[in-house]
């Protein structure tokens, strides 16, 4: 049942139209790229309407024929974001080797990214004055990409089939419950059971105390890092150094390496980030290229700008976001650039990013104008999750600095039916660490009822 406040996409009177453009095998697998015409606005009956192609790649396992491929039920992977596209593999590994055993598996590049009318400085001009590129945005979030799902498994003559929600994956497959169960099979999520309701300024109280923490725990395990910090972010204090894109790198651009904090794959990373930073020039100590190509890669939005355009969007319904992470800022001074000790951040997004970025300052108007936008339509349908029958298990990680425990499971216990698998062992990148293992332990939990 749909949220009366929410109205249920309008089903064009055609079919999507859907293309496989080009089949490949290599490594132990096949793939097929599929294109798909679907509506830019998903809630307008309009016979005219704007429409976008939408791209994804089917995997399926080479030790299957394609006759027996062909009867295997699917499962549509949702990847993290905003503004992440669909995992390209090179062979299948982790959980997708898992999931291969019994699916053929979809990976979608989400509307905005990758193959699917990607959004960047380059095209949103194309859509006129900020106004309308603004207006345009608002069809990129989770509401469109599950009716763009629910077109696709149509043009697929799949029946309900198994999504995996990753982190903002995970945001989408709450959508997708709300608003179209009749899709689903089963719903396995990694680390992203986003709050249904509430400000966004609560999901960043929570996510500062988690870095904080995550810090300290960093520093416990390499103290040598903690002076290295210091002395660069005294180095920039003085001195100017520039990233390889001609972008400044300040102090505040590189708290931004934190990314690295939210992952058992990545975080040891970090130390081996900052181990050469600087290095000996006529001049004297500067920071060498290596560490400025590495840190461009990490605070650079060139490649995915949707993420920093919409991030706080995901939890914008029926209020503005106002960009919250900036303003609860004030609650934690200790995160401030001139901090002491400097301490490093995580996901946030500030309004500074789209004066440092290059990749980002044509965009920064457009930025504004959603921060302001009040009426968000609703991403859920408590009531609907409320009645869920349609089995889900989830993997919530303890200290998970990205999508908040608590948070987490207060959604959960929301959705009728959830299992929870709660562990302290991974954070957010957990199937990057184990992913075979903590895909089969979901799909046994949401196939066994959680016994």
């Amino acid at each position: 049942m749909a949220d009366a406040r929410t109205p249920a996409p309008a089903r064009p009177a055609a079919r999507v139209q859907h293309e496989v453009r080009a089949r490949h095998a290599f490594r132990g697998m096949r793939t097929a790229e599929h294109v798909f015409t679907v509506p830019l606005d998903h809630f307008s009956d309009s016979p005219d309407a704007e429409t976008i192609t939408v791209f994804a790649r089917e995997y399926v396992s080479a030790a299957y024929s394609e006759e027996q491929a062909a009867e295997l039920p699917w499962l549509l992977y949702l990847q993290g974001g905003p503004g992440g596209r669909g995992n390209r593999f090179s062979s299948l590994g982790g959980w997708s080797k898992a999931a291969a055993k019994d699916f053929r598996i979809l990976m979608l590049d989400q509307r905005g990214t990758g193959l699917s009318a990607p959004v960047d400085r380059n095209t949103l001009p194309l859509r006129g004055p900020a106004a309308d590129q603004a207006a345009y945005l608002e069809h990129f979030r989770a509401d469109s990409i599950v009716a763009d799902a629910e077109l696709i498994r149509e043009a697929l003559e799949s029946g309900p089939w198994t999504v995996y929600g990753q982190s903002y994956g995970g945001f989408c497959a709450l959508t997708y419950l709300s608003f179209a169960p009749e899709g689903l099979r089963e719903v396995l999520v990694t680390g992203g059971l986003g709050p249904l309701a509430g400000p966004a300024d609560d999901v960043y109280r929570a996510t500062f105390q988690r870095v904080a923490a995550r810090n300290a725990e960093y520093f416990d395990w390499y103290p040598e890092d903690r002076a290295t910090v210091e002395r660069i972010a005294r180095h920039l204090q003085r001195t100017a150094e520039f990233l390889p894109d001609g972008g400044p790198l300040t102090v505040e651009r590189f708290q931004m390496v934190g990314a690295f904090l939210g992952g058992n794959t990545r975080v040891d990373s970090l130390h081996h980030l900052l181990e050469d930073a600087f290095t000996e020039t006529a001049g004297g100590p500067r920071l060498s290229d290596a560490f400025l190509d590495q840190v461009q890669g990490i605070v650079s939005r060139r490649s995915n700008p949707l993420y920093a355009l919409m991030h706080e969007s995901i939890y914008g319904q029926g209020q503005a976001t106002g960009w919250a992470a900036w303003r609860v800022l004030d609650e934690y001074p200790e995160f401030r650039p001139d901090a002491e000790p400097l301490l490093l951040t995580g996901e946030m997004v500030y309004p500074w990013y789209f004066e440092q970025d290059p990749a980002l300052r044509p965009l920064r108007e457009v930025a504004d104008l959603l921060a302001a936008k009040e009426d968000w339509k609703p991403l859920y349908d408590r009531e609907q999750l409320a009645a869920n029958t349609v089995p889900v298990a989830a993997a919530v990680y303890s200290d998970d600095i990205y999508v908040d425990r608590k948070l987490s499971l207060e959604t959960a216990s929301a959705v009728r039916g959830l299992q929870v698998w709660e562990s302290a062992d991974f954070h957010h990148d957990g199937i990057a660490d184990d992913g075979e293992g903590i895909f089969a332990r979901l799909l046994g939990m949401a196939r066994s009822g959680g016994r």
